[in-house]
């Protein structure tokens, strides 16, 4: 995985790197390979894991269309 440096902002990279590494779960990978996980614990997880996939997929669903209102946006100043 690679990040461009541009005008020596260091700090600007590593917040982009971070950010990219967080959505393709590298965090969470390394998290997991610390420790033992016994394979009936790996397999609850990953159950619980897509019943929440697919219970968000289906909300997104329904908010499409219109039977769930839309999530607040909210509104940060800057």
């Amino acid at each position: 995985m690679q990040v461009l440096v541009r005008d020596n902002n260091v700090e600007q990279a590593l917040r982009v790197l971070k950010k990219r590494m967080q959505r393709e779960g590298i965090f969470r990978e390394m998290r997991a390979r610390t420790s033992y996980e016994k394979p009936s614990e790996k397999r609850i997880r990953e159950e619980a894991e897509a019943i929440r996939r697919h219970r968000k997929l289906a909300r997104k669903k329904l908010q499409r269309e219109g039977l769930l209102p839309a999530p607040k946006k909210v509104v940060r100043p800057r």
